[in-house]
């Protein structure tokens, strides 16, 4: 796989990633930029890591990972998003939005987001790809992405408030549902 290919898979894996981390940035009290590195670390920590464990299990597992992989990536987004929806109606509008998200909750969201990248990572055992050099790729262009979309956040919750936490939610509602559609619908 050449560089082009490596970069264009990086981001394209980045991208559910990135969407979260603009819900999740929104959800939050005008994050700085220690919570926007923070929240990319673990989103890119997480999204090197899964193509890793899918290198590793290889042809014997390829099978039951794409057969399940779908399911538990809408399930964990299902709650998550229905989670932030909930904390966006019940919080008060004269009540402060939080400083920075629980590390659980974040790691949650990395996994669920990422769950796809471990299909890759099966793919890539297949292929003669270096390992090592395609998670790090994916795992840094996530870390860019997931700090540009809860640093983007910072803006986006002052303007809409509670409305832009709501919509976070829906947003990780929409992604884990387009991860089922294209799974099941397209065969994928």
């Amino acid at each position: 796989m050449n560089a082009a290919a490596m970069t264009v898979l990086a981001f394209s894996m980045s991208m559910d990633a990135f969407a979260a981390a603009l819900g999740k940035g929104a959800a939050l009290h005008r994050p700085g930029v220690v919570e926007a590195l923070r929240t990319g670390l673990i989103f890119g920590l997480v999204e090197a890591a899964t193509p890793v464990l899918g290198w590793l299990a290889g042809i014997a597992a390829a099978a039951w990972i794409s057969e399940v992989d779908h399911w538990v990536a809408f399930g964990l987004l299902l709650l998550l998003g229905l989670r932030m929806a909930v904390k966006a109606l019940r919080r008060r509008a004269d009540e402060a939005a939080p400083t920075r998200h629980a590390l659980g909750e974040l790691v949650l969201t990395a996994i669920a987001t990422s769950l796809d990248a471990m299909a890759v990572g099966v793919t890539l055992a297949f292929l003669d790809v270096n390992i090592a050099v395609a998670a790090a790729a994916i795992g840094a262009a996530t870390f860019v992405m997931a700090a540009i979309g809860t640093a983007t956040g910072r803006w986006i919750g002052p303007a809409f408030g509670r409305g832009a936490e709501l919509l976070g939610g829906l947003c990780l509602i929409g992604i884990g549902t387009r991860i089922l559609i294209e799974h099941t619908m397209g065969g994928g």
